[in-house]
């Protein structure tokens, strides 16, 4: 059932067109991101020289800046003329940053956009606590921008990310976790900032409540949408192109969805493999292998694509609820790349 999952030859070419639409994203908005750069750097300062060197290693790793962006292309899409919303994306870069820190050591993971993680370079309290600064430092840049509703926005959002950390841990190595309680890890996790970078955007643009009100449901059902491929992709992906490890959602006993789907399908052989190696640890050399044949074969792959597929046309769809310009053209040819996404 659902769409075919790619193949290598496939995923490498629709890759690029999903490239294609964050570098024209980047180049409507690339005057605002260069000052967003800017005010990052400026965010870092410290008397303490680890703090600039941890952080420095994450921000210059790369990264496609896709959430600030997100800020930026909503801001003016609904015609803001000012200042704070470079503030405002920047506030979210940082959010985002300092979420990576944290989920890298949780996670034990040790590679990041194609560099080893800063927890394996000076370890995991080094990580956390500069995790903590530049969440701080995310917090004065949202009080800057003199604005209570976006200030609200984001640090409302900053604790539901927080709580999806801890549902996932909940969720973990679980057999009997379900499409919902995936879902819900979800939208705090990912689409929570999705959708307060696109809502603090128009919020401070003083755009209409209902403008407002479908970016912000642009942004989760685009972050859905994102979160979703990015779970296939630990399955299908190759680590080449997406620079980092595939295969540690399942090293880590992460219930995403196609292993949800997959073992809700499972022959007996199969649910036997699943509590072996998710919900009791046991994982052999061959194991990961196996896992990404049975998630292909059973359709689960596809159908996370055709899940995907329904979020990124609700994203479509919300947006026919925003003025038309270049911003909005540029935010629908995000969701219509999406699940053509391969880094």
């Amino acid at each position: 059932m659902g769409l075919a999952a790619p193949t290598k030859e496939k995923a490498a070419s629709d890759g690029r067109e999903f490239r294609d639409a964050v570098t024209a994203l980047r180049d409507l908005v690339g005057e605002d991101l260069d000052r967003v750069g800017g005010a990052i750097i400026d965010s870092m300062g410290s008397s303490t020289p680890l703090i600039p060197e941890v952080a420095g290693h994450l921000i210059q790793s790369g990264g496609k800046r896709l959430r600030p962006m997100l800020t930026l292309a909503a801001a003016r899409l609904c015609g803001y003329e000012g200042e704070a919303h470079v503030k405002l994306a920047a506030a979210v870069e940082l959010i985002h940053g300092a979420t990576l820190l944290h989920d890298d050591v949780v996670d034990a993971s040790a590679l990041r956009r194609g560099a080893r993680t800063a927890n394996i370079i000076w370890g995991n309290k080094e990580s956390v606590l500069v995790g903590d600064f530049i969440f701080a430092r995310a917090f004065e840049l949202m009080v800057g921008a003199r604005n209570l509703e976006v200030l609200q926005i984001l640090s409302s959002a900053s604790g539901v990310i927080a709580e999806g950390e801890v549902l996932q841990l909940a969720t973990q190595k679980n057999l009997e976790a379900t499409f919902e309680m995936y879902l819900a890890v979800v939208e705090s996790k990912t689409a929570a900032l999705f959708s307060a970078a696109t809502h603090s955007g128009a919020v401070i643009s003083e755009a209409s409540d209902p403008v407002a009100e479908a970016l912000k449901n642009y942004g989760r059902n685009l972050g859905i949408a994102y979160q979703l491929i990015d779970d296939a992709l630990d399955y299908a992906g190759y680590e080449a192109s997406l620079g980092k490890s595939i295969g540690d959602d399942f090293r880590e006993g992460k219930m995403t969805l196609p292993v949800v789907y997959a073992i809700a399908r499972a022959t007996p052989d199969e649910a036997a493999f699943w509590k072996r190696t998710i919900a009791d640890g046991r994982q052999g050399p061959e194991d990961f292998a196996r896992a990404r044949e049975i998630v292909s074969r059973n359709g689960a792959l596809a159908d996370t694509h055709l899940c995907a597929r329904r979020y990124a046309d609700r994203a479509l769809e919300d947006l026919t609820h925003a003025p038309d310009n270049a911003f909005s053209r540029a935010l629908a040819a995000l969701a219509e790349t999406s699940l053509t996404r391969g880094f």
